[in-house]
């Protein structure tokens, strides 16, 4: 679908594009994510019908931005997240040539990399909501909509939202780059981890990790991780602790709530023994999903480190 002629045709005879390729209806949601009862509860509006003034991006695109729904879509959304951190990458997924306020006419499109190309996707901007609450990714700013445009196209390009309960990291990860990606067990890892992350770190590379959890998905933990579940890994630092040094990584959770616990989380002793001017710098104390742990914990609560870079 070209998204410029259609975009002029729907402004030219005063109509909101329908996209008859990915339908406002059960089909494009997928026969088994839902009850059958639900199912047909489901009812799709635009933001121009939830909000007076809707924006695609409001002061920049970041990880807070993110809030996953309804939908087992954690490893979408933790690349996504990772993806924020990247603007380089960023800008071959989410095209700047739109949004609400000029030449708006219900259609959005975003690129994603597959089989050697990047392929657009065109969308309409309806989105599926049950009993008045996005079954899809909701946004922490109320108006503004680039995650649920963007995880609609997604959707898209693999056939349905069901398509996304459930997947992986590494998939998405690849999707949104076109690079190269490796992954580790953290079972088994390699004895130089910690030289690993520093060295991703520093080359801006786009890295998740992910918990086990084959029986048990979203159990959360008393530790605060929840099993069976992805994350982006936002930072990792070398910083003076008491009288040496200490490797920590900060972590964030795509529900944008439930924290770690232990050791360097929000609030946490550690943090006592850390300079207040470096401490002020890295440690935001809100519950908004992310958090810092040692690099120790952080192999002992994760199964699998996936790192991903435009070049091997």
């Amino acid at each position: 679908q070209d998204f410029k002629r259609l975009r002029s045709l729907c402004l030219s005879q005063g109509l909101l594009f329908e996209d008859d390729t990915f339908p406002a209806h059960v089909s494009s949601i997928g026969p088994h994510l839902l009850p059958k009862d639900k199912l047909h509860q489901i009812q799709w509006k635009r933001p121009t019908e939830l909000q007076r003034n809707p924006y695609l991006i409001m002061d920049g695109v970041s990880r807070f931005d993110i809030m996953q729904g309804e939908i087992g879509d954690c490893w979408m959304l933790a690349a996504l997240g990772s993806l924020t951190l990247q603007k380089q990458f960023l800008e071959n997924v989410l095209p700047k040539d739109q949004g609400f306020q000029d030449n708006y006419a219900g259609i959005f499109h975003f690129r994603f990399w597959q089989y050697g190309d990047w392929v657009d996707v065109v969308i309409d901007d309806r989105l599926p909501f049950l009993n008045g609450r996005y079954l899809s990714v909701h946004p922490r700013t109320s108006n503004e909509f680039w995650p649920s445009l963007l995880e609609k196209a997604y959707a898209k390009l693999r056939g349905s939202y069901e398509n996304l309960h459930g997947g992986y990291l590494s998939d998405a990860l690849v999707d949104f780059t076109g690079g190269v990606q490796v992954q580790f067990s953290l079972k088994e890892p390699p004895p130089e981890l910690e030289e690993i992350l520093k060295a991703a770190a520093t080359s801006q590379c786009l890295m998740g990790c992910s918990t086990s959890g084959h029986l048990r998905t979203n159990i959360q933990l008393r530790n605060g991780i929840v099993q069976g579940h992805a994350y982006t890994i936002t930072g990792v630092v070398k910083i003076p602790y008491k009288n040496g040094w200490k490797h920590i990584i900060r972590i964030w959770n795509p529900w944008g709530r439930g924290e770690w616990k232990g050791p360097w989380s929000d609030g946490s002793p550690q943090w006592d023994y850390v300079e207040p001017r470096c401490r002020e710098g890295l440690l935001r104390n809100m519950d908004d999903g992310e958090f810092w742990m040692s690099c120790e914990n952080f192999q002992e609560q994760f199964s699998w480190l996936y790192i991903c870079n435009s070049t091997p």
